[in-house]
């Protein structure tokens, strides 16, 4: 087997100035750089990556936590990820919760034992803060509040509950059903101040799962409106086969339903459940989903949608994932941050420059909601062909 001494005796260099170039540790001029490629080339030479990231304590892999890969949503989230990721010069280790019997603990052990370099956070956790921030290793969470210096990524959810409210009171709807998860994930936090329940409710700021903000802002809206609103509970976001269920459920208790919002998935059964009725859609019942992936095009009728922006979402968490590896590495005796990181945030995001929280007073009336150390990625409301003009 060819190793660095044989490279090093055809280009006629030091054993020492070979390491360099291999490992990218230090100063090598570009004729003995040159000198040392060609041997490699000649002798077909290729570096043992497991001993290169040994020596710089870094593998260039970032693990990534959704709960599910079979929710089109996290397995829209995943591929954008990994496409920043790896043009970025990243590999990806996807972890799926419901899949992996390990879970998120497994991939928290690799981390610290320093087998991949940062951890992208996209799933519930049962955990405690401290237990995030006491990892002392690079973490980013995505639509997940994991303690405070800990990044966090959101999509704008009070604007999008406010935009799906503002269509829905246009246009007249009387009886809204909304779908989602658990309810217990709606308060996980404890009161802070002296803020009452009922400000808590309407902000939802006591919750480590951001999107549940737009759940509460749609409920807040449509209550000022006096317009009857129910929420229905799928359960745990894996659960991807109690969808078909759920629309069907829906129709059976709420007969006089005549509008739904609920995720891309839940939105694309209750479509084909309202067709299979006779519902005429959007004279009688409208239907908007949240997240806008690409299922909202695959349901028979284009399904008008609250979008998240996928591709900014994952830039600025690669982006951030990065600035903490690269704060590490300067951390470390004699080591610099890595090139890659980003001078300057995405102005894509907004964030209070005041402060790690931020307000979101969308284009409402004032309502608010606090988002505890995130970025927030502006959301659309994309019309289709389920929602009245």
């Amino acid at each position: 087997m060819v190793g660095m001494r044989d490279v090093a005796k055809e280009a006629g260099v030091s054993l020492s100035t070979v390491s360099l170039v291999v490992n990218d540790t230090g100063y090598v001029s570009d004729d003995m750089r040159e000198r040392v490629a060609v041997a490699m080339k000649k002798l077909d030479y290729i570096p043992n990556e497991l001993a290169r990231n040994f020596y710089r304590d870094r593998t260039n892999m970032i693990g990534v936590i959704v709960p599910t890969i079979s929710h089109p949503f996290f397995s829209t989230l995943a591929a954008a990820l990994q496409h920043e990721l790896a043009g970025r010069g990243y590999r990806t280790l996807l972890c799926s919760q419901a899949d992996a019997e390990g879970g998120e603990a497994e991939y928290v052990d690799m981390l610290q034992r320093h087998m991949m370099d940062g951890i992208i956070m996209a799933a519930h956790t049962s955990h405690a803060p401290d237990y995030w921030t006491l990892i002392g290793r690079p973490v980013v969470a995505f639509d997940r509040y994991l303690g405070a210096g800990i990044p966090s990524i959101c999509s704008d959810h009070v604007h999008g509950g406010q935009l799906i409210a503002q269509q829905l009171i246009r246009t007249g709807a009387r009886h809204v059903v909304s779908i989602g998860g658990p309810r217990s994930q709606f308060h996980d936090l404890p009161s802070q101040g002296a803020r009452s329940d009922a400000s808590i409710d309407s902000d939802g700021v006591n919750t480590t799962f951001p999107t549940v903000r737009y759940y509460l802002t749609l409920e807040h809206e449509l209550g000022r409106a006096a317009i009857r609103y129910d929420y229905v509970e799928v359960g745990e976001v894996y659960d991807v086969q109690g969808y078909p269920r759920i629309a069907h459920e829906i129709f059976e208790r709420f007969p006089d339903v005549d509008a739904i919002v609920g995720s891309d998935i839940s939105a694309a059964y209750c479509v084909q459940e309202a067709l299979r009725r006779g519902a005429r859609i959007p004279d009688e019942l409208q239907i908007i989903a949240y997240d806008g992936s690409y299922l909202t095009e695959a349901a028979g009728m284009r399904i008008t949608a609250i979008r998240q922006d996928f591709a900014t979402i994952a830039k600025l968490t690669s982006e951030r994932i990065i600035e903490e590896i690269g704060k590490g590495e300067k951390g470390a005796a004699g080591k610099g941050a890595r090139g890659s990181a980003p001078s300057q945030s995405s102005s894509a995001a907004r964030r209070d420059p005041a402060g790690p929280a931020f307000t979101s007073t969308g284009e409402g009336d004032g309502h608010t909601g606090t988002y505890p150390q995130s970025e927030l990625v502006p959301v659309q409301l994309r019309f289709g062909e389920t929602t009245r003009a």
